[in-house]
């Protein structure tokens, strides 16, 4: 019996990063604000996720010692050039994840930012994403919402080849829907 529930953790625990640190789908998460010391906008002003409406939306949520993980989405998602009326993304950096100071991790949100100029960047000083919204800490989590704030993908770690054309094939779905 133990090693059937052992197996049984084993399994689960290997089954796909989504299965326990993913936002459900079809729902609405509770609004989130950072500001102050909680975080925020790079520029120091309060950041909502409220803010997500209007158009569908990409969250990143990382790590900064995982920032690269899912290099492969960001470049799919910048080279389908959405419209941004009808797209936007926004990459909220877990600060308390890592050991790097924060001197450093400024220094590698301005290289993407350079990278990825529409991209609104966000501090998470205290963990509140993963508190309030169950995303996973020390990894990589994607969020993609329609233009209502609801979520329609969630996914934690590497997004593989089939999980990217998946995202890509809802958010077109999205954008198709609004015109």
């Amino acid at each position: 019996m133990k090693t059937k529930i052992t197996g049984l953790l084993v399994a689960l625990l290997f089954l796909g990063g989504d299965l326990f640190s993913t936002l459900p789908v079809g729902q609405n998460p509770e609004v989130i604000t950072l500001s102050e010391k909680d975080g925020g906008r790079l520029d120091g002003t309060a950041w909502s996720s409220s803010e997500l409406v209007g158009k569908v939306w990409v969250l990143f949520y990382s790590d900064p010692d995982e920032k690269d993980l899912n290099n492969d989405a960001s470049e799919a998602l910048k080279a389908r050039d959405y419209a941004d009326d009808v797209y936007g993304s926004v990459a909220v950096v877990n600060m308390a994840a890592t050991w790097m100071p924060n001197f450093a991790i400024k220094i590698a949100i301005k290289g993407k930012q350079k990278k990825y100029p529409d991209t609104v960047y966000v501090k998470d000083m205290n963990k509140t994403l993963v508190a309030k919204w169950g995303l996973a800490d020390d990894s990589n989590d994607i969020v993609v919402f329609d233009p209502t704030g609801k979520v329609i993908f969630s996914f934690d770690g590497q997004l593989g080849p089939e999980a990217i054309e998946e995202m890509l094939s809802l958010i077109d779905a999205e954008i198709a829907n609004m015109q």
